[in-house]
């Protein structure tokens, strides 16, 4: 027999009436950690024995669990069996209690659970706070090990074991992936004790202390303004519900193929221009996009959101072995090189064309185009061997465009000598769809200059002679400089 108890948060008043009567009844008692207030209040007769030693001893949390389950089962087969007790609640923030009940499931072992109030309610009593307006609960140590929150912004969240500085750095910084770093957050300990305490400061100033204890917890407060992913689903399936916009509902997947594509070339203008305020509204404008037609999607029994991002995720983490598995890389050509072979592979398995180039979107300006050939080619070796080598293309091409006389071929030759110039600028590390945007941007607000300076003069472009002409443009070339940059 194994019975699995809960401690509760701290103060032995919390204990329930089955706790105490199991307690008395008993004669020894083992702990998962003495690092715990109730453990000195246990009744004076019991013969307590820990798991703290376990910690010092496995390289992982994952190891020290394991161990310490494997124990509990192992005393669990003796015919006195075990009482293995737990802070809290043996179902809030205990690794361990489900890895024994499912070691026990196995061995044929009754299992007998004795509840324990968590620390959550009180913590819900100092906050003031109904765990059902969204309460959100996580452990620090999954949050310290991870680079974003799983976390809804919009929804409280409280967040437990917060032990040391150290994890609380690591939260934090997790944390301020999502959140300001002046957003407020609250430092609870010991909740239920008499000595509890709370204080609330900005996020950024979480790792400057260093009162940190196993009964440390964090209530982290939703966001001043929602800026929840689910929020904003739910905004666009409201505009698509009869009881949403007329012209919202109207829309379908080729009715926004437009609107896609100018959301894109418009994020395209805010990176140009370098335009950060800019950017991050027409980030929400693209993302718009995105979400409605998943919503579409949605309500034509297509595919949901959660599908898209599954499908992404699961493609870039099986794309990035050298990140997510065992494969070892030396540098970024052998990173696109294993990227090209797990794509060929993946187009293998689904039937489809083996060929490198296949998946570049015939939609794209051709410049990009370009880039993306060269890009793929360049992956298997198909590449020149630097610049010098596109540049000396590039002279070869302008040669055979000169002793071009067939309009036909002339072209066919600018072609060549254009997909070269996009090779060229791959090379220089430069964007040439990007550069001849820019360059494009120079001439209007030049052109713009010269004919404001031959208004000025009293004159229009037509009426102007060449050297006027030329004179002109040198100065609108000079007042126009430090425009756009």
């Amino acid at each position: 027999m194994i019975i699995l108890l809960g401690l509760g948060p701290g103060d032995p008043r919390y204990w329930t009436q089955e706790a105490v009567e199991v307690l008395n009844g008993l004669r020894e008692i083992y702990v998962r950690t003495r690092r715990h207030p109730a453990v000195a209040t246990l009744p004076p007769h019991l013969v307590i024995y820990d798991f703290d030693a376990v910690y010092a001893e496995e390289a992982t949390l994952e190891a020290v669990y394991e161990r310490i389950a494997r124990t509990v089962v192992d005393l669990g087969r003796r015919p006195e069996g075990i009482c293995y007790a737990v802070p809290g609640s043996p179902f809030v923030g205990e690794a361990t209690v489900a890895r024994i009940r499912a070691l026990a499931a196995e061995a044929g072992l009754p299992v007998r659970i004795v509840h324990g109030l968590s620390f959550i309610e009180v913590a819900l009593e100092r906050l003031g706070l109904d765990a059902l307006d969204g309460l959100q609960v996580a452990d620090a140590f999954e949050l310290a090990e991870r680079y974003h929150p799983p976390l809804n912004p919009d929804r409280p969240a409280l967040i437990a074991q917060l032990d040391s500085r150290a994890v609380a750095a690591d939260v934090k910084l997790t944390l301020l992936n999502q959140y300001p770093p002046d957003h407020p957050v609250t430092l609870l300990d010991a909740a239920g004790l008499p000595q509890a305490r709370q204080e609330t400061f900005p996020l950024y100033q979480l790792d400057r202390r260093s009162d940190f204890t196993p009964l440390t917890a964090l209530y982290v407060p939703p966001l001043a303004r929602p800026g929840a992913f689910e929020t904003f689903q739910d905004t666009i399936a409201h505009l698509r519900s009869p009881e949403g916009c007329p012209w919202d509902r109207e829309q379908t997947h080729r009715s926004l193929r437009a609107n896609l594509l100018e959301e894109a070339y418009e994020v395209l203008e805010a990176l140009d221009a370098e335009d950060v305020a800019r950017l991050k509204e027409e980030l929400g404008d693209l993302l718009l996009q995105i979400v409605f037609h998943s919503q579409i999607a949605v309500e034509s029994g297509e595919f949901t959101m959660a599908e898209v991002i599954a499908y992404v995720n699961e493609k870039i983490r099986r794309r990035h072995p050298h990140v997510f598995g065992e494969v070892k890389v030396s540098g970024v050509r052998q990173v696109l090189e294993n990227w090209e072979q797990i794509k060929q592979r993946e187009k293998a398995e689904r039937g489809q064309g083996a060929s490198t180039l296949d998946g570049v979107p015939k939609g794209l300006p051709a410049l990009a185009q370009a880039v993306a050939y060269g890009e793929r080619a360049a992956r298997l070796k198909f590449d020149w061997d630097d610049a010098k080598g596109v540049l000396d293309k590039v002279v070869e091409e302008l040669r055979e465009i000169a002793a071009a006389e067939d309009p036909v071929r002339r072209a066919a030759e600018l072609g060549d000598l254009l997909f070269t110039l996009a090779q060229l600028a791959r090379h220089w590390g430069m964007d040439p769809e990007a550069a001849l945007r820019e360059a494009n941007a120079r001439f209007a607000r030049r052109f713009r200059r010269l004919e404001a300076l031959a208004a000025a003069r009293g004159r229009s472009l037509a009426t102007l002679s060449p050297e006027e002409m030329e004179d002109l443009w040198r100065q609108a070339k000079a007042e126009t400089a430090d425009e756009g940059r």
